[in-house]
């Protein structure tokens, strides 16, 4: 019999309401055993089932809802039909867009609680962030190599939030070889090299495929400076949107090589365009400030600034510095396309620095569009920690 999980009064609520998680404070008390990742049954004070989860003992998220059904079996069937259900929800986005990157599983927001699944043309990448989805790691490749026999598999499970599960960083192939080389995908007209053994996240920001091809109509016979460019997705969308100079900026040469042989492989793009930086951004928009530059679009596109609640005033205080430069830099009436990344951020409140940056940098602004990931990132409508990207399209006064 498996375990079962009795929570507090009144804690049930979360759970009726579809809610993917349940927090520590909220059991009462655990009856019989469970290995760290297996499935438990969910039961309310009164003694109601609630549904299945995965057992995590180490995290302050200690069980992830699998499913609300009584009769549901957390089996390799379980793990195919949601990944059917997963890949019939973005096979519009595929005929629409052309794309041969994209993602596949969006943890919570597609049921599948701590599971990521990227496809990069023949490579499937898959991420497992929580103590159930370890748990059910053999399962769910046998689901993955029954649905997808043609996929290799490579895992990127090093991610450090792994750590708030108990568990270990692990990366490396599963099924198949590991890549000898990065690897092109399609991307709305443009090619683009990802590295899936050592790029960020599972090796590209494919969260931002909608924004490029946004970014791309602010870029026309302007002169454009790329920020955190990492391997110049940004850039490309700007010289095919006919921008006159293209700035890619980056504090990694690794990222910036790839970025260059991105361009390669683009021959419709005027190559001469592009200019390749290893720079901090900081010090970078600091040192254009008192050289006079100034730029027609700006993109600001810069890594996560808060892991957790007690570095967000942190992350408030480096997004509204970066945000002030940019604006100091822009032509009246350049465009600015700002984002945060950081989940932990609200939309309000990076609406706020941003507006706390323009003041600071003596300008005005409007703002033309929201932007928001991709749509192969949906978020749940029960689970709104799933909108983690957020960013703003701005005209500069």
């Amino acid at each position: 019999m498996p375990a079962t999980l009795h929570l507090q009064p009144e804690r049930e609520k979360s759970v009726l309401r579809r809610h993917p998680w349940i927090f520590s404070k909220g059991i009462a008390r655990v009856e019989g055993k469970a290995a760290i990742g297996e499935t438990v049954a969910v039961r309310a004070a009164d003694g109601r089932f609630l549904g299945w989860a995965a057992y995590s003992p180490e995290s302050q998220i200690r069980a992830r809802i699998w499913s609300l059904d009584e009769q549901a079996v957390i089996d390799q069937a379980f793990f195919e039909q949601k990944l059917r259900q997963a890949d019939a929800l973005r096979q519009h986005l595929l005929l629409r867009q052309q794309t041969t990157g994209y993602r596949l599983v969006a943890a919570e927001s597609d049921g599948l609680p701590g599971i990521t699944i990227d496809r990069y043309g023949p490579y499937l990448v898959l991420q497992l962030l929580s103590a159930g989805a370890e748990y059910h790691r053999q399962t769910l490749v046998a689901a993955l190599q029954m649905l997808y026999p043609d996929c290799l598999i490579y895992e990127r499970s090093d991610a450090d939030v792994r750590h708030k599960e108990g568990l270990k960083p692990v990366k490396g192939p599963l099924v198949g070889a590991a890549p000898a080389a990065p690897v092109a995908i399609d991307e709305l007209g443009l090619k683009l090299l990802v590295d899936i053994e050592n790029g960020h996240k599972t090796g590209f920001y494919l969260d931002q495929r909608d924004n490029r091809a946004i970014a791309a109509d602010y870029c026309t016979g302007g002169r454009v400076l790329n920020c955190f460019s990492y391997t110049g997705g940004f850039g490309l969308a700007a010289l095919r949107g006919g921008a006159s100079e293209v700035v890619n900026v980056d504090a990694s040469e690794g990222a910036l090589e790839l970025a260059r042989h991105s361009l390669a492989l683009n021959p419709q793009l005027d190559a001469s365009r592009a200019q390749f930086l290893k720079a901090d951004v900081f010090k970078l928009l600091r040192w254009y400030r008192e050289r006079g530059e100034q730029f027609d679009t700006i993109i600001l596109d810069p890594p996560k600034f808060a892991d957790s609640k007690a570095q967000l005033m942190g992350a408030c205080r480096g997004y509204k510095d970066i945000n002030m430069l940019a604006m100091q830099l822009l032509k009246p009436g350049g465009t600015l396309l700002t984002f945060s990344c950081s989940g932990l951020m609200p939309s309000d409140l990076f609406q706020k620095i941003v507006a706390d940056a323009a003041l600071d940098a003596g300008r005005d602004a409007q703002i033309l569009r929201f932007l928001r990931q991709s749509e192969d990132h949906p978020v749940a409508i029960h689970y709104p920690e799933g909108l983690y990207l957020k960013g703003l399209v701005l005209r500069v006064l």
